[in-house]
């Protein structure tokens, strides 16, 4: 499999209008490779390295996975992507099942982390986490209170749609297009 090494800064402008249908977040601990649907993410530059920062709930097992090993790629659809494999990953968890399997997803292996691509969703942004950041849900306005934690955060909708995120800062080490 043939990767086309790319910059970062020229694709932002695909990875960003594809980011709100849904990109793929991958993560690895072990043999246990996992991906899950994203639609909140930013791309930028922070202490002079570019990153990819993903917003993952505390209660889902790919913040499990980030934490016991903080590395993941970014895997982004050049046009849209398959809506079987946004839906699949995006209301599965992986720690009770295979998504990559069920999606029918193929994994290539990675150029610098443990972590691997995602053929269907090609362009790739290799990254490892130089940050993490638990959310404080007090901090923000009303309106995006009411919307997205309307039950509150206190610990105790942990595995819900409820509770807060954690904010990872990935420094992308390696970035590149998997091409057949």
């Amino acid at each position: 499999m043939n990767k086309k090494k790319i910059k970062v800064r020229e694709y932002a402008n695909e990875i960003t209008k594809a980011l709100p249908w849904g990109i793929l977040l991958t993560s690895k601990t072990g043999d246990k490779v996992d991906t899950m649907t994203i639609g909140w993410g930013a791309l930028g530059t922070c202490w002079s390295k570019p990153v990819f920062i993903c917003f993952v709930r505390e209660g889902r097992f790919t913040r499990e996975q980030l934490d016991r090993n903080p590395e993941f790629t970014v895997n982004i659809p050049l046009g849209k992507a398959d809506p079987k494999i946004i839906e699949i990953c995006g209301t599965t968890s992986g720690r009770d099942s295979d998504k990559i399997a069920a999606a029918g997803l193929t994994p290539v292996e990675p150029e610098k982390i443990s972590v691997p691509g995602i053929k269907e969703l090609p362009l790739t942004l290799e990254c490892r986490v130089i940050y993490r950041q638990q959310q404080d849900v007090s901090l923000l306005g009303p309106e995006i209170t009411e919307r997205f934690y309307p039950q509150g955060v206190d610990g105790s909708h942990t595995g819900s749609n409820r509770d807060a995120h954690i904010m990872y800062f990935g420094e992308i080490v390696d970035s590149y297009i998997i091409e057949d």
